[in-house]
């Protein structure tokens, strides 16, 4: 029988450090100017709560999108299908998306590009908490990383691992193992 395990690779307090040194970054970019943060569901919501609530002096407005590219997999479909898109217009609005992680950057080449193409933002802005670099196929940066990680399949803080792990506090590695 094969038995899951996971060891922590990014603790709860580096976290919340992290994420108010990103959200002061972002403070000093828009320097006091509205941005629509924009959470990929599922993943992005813890990490995009936590970063809200450590913006100082930036005014937010909060939409959503749900896009599907891992199923129940571990790795990535090959084809980003949306579920929910925005509800406003962000037309000639500073748009940041809040993703968990950065992996080969399918999703997120997706949703930048959907919305330059169909909305017209003033700006669009990527943020994640994790990132692989090592696992890019497509052409895209984030301007606000949390952590740049290895190549290895990670839970917590909002990714899941088999639907559970969202609302571990850290970052885990999932390690699996044979055993009884």
């Amino acid at each position: 029988m094969e038995k899951e395990m996971f060891e922590t690779l990014i603790g709860k307090d580096e976290i919340e450090t992290r994420i108010g040194e990103l959200a002061a970054k972002i403070d000093y970019d828009y320097n006091g100017e509205e941005v629509v943060v924009v959470p990929v569901l599922k993943g992005g919501m813890i990490f995009a709560c936590s970063l809200m609530l450590e913006l100082k002096s930036t005014p937010v407005v909060v939409d959503y999108i749900d896009v599907s590219s891992y199923g129940n997999n571990t790795s990535s479909m090959g084809e980003v299908i949306p579920n929910k898109w925005l509800k406003d217009s962000v037309n000639g609005k500073n748009v940041l998306i809040v993703d968990d992680i950065i992996d080969s950057g399918r999703t997120l080449d997706y949703i930048k590009n959907r919305i330059i193409s169909e909305e017209r933002p003033k700006s669009i802005k990527l943020c994640t908490l994790l990132n692989k670099p090592s696992r890019r196929e497509f052409d895209i940066e984030p301007d606000y990383v949390g952590f740049d990680i290895e190549d290895v399949f990670v839970a917590g803080y909002g990714l899941d691992y088999k639907g559970y792990q969202r609302n571990n506090p850290s970052v885990v590695k999932v390690k699996q193992f044979k055993g009884n």
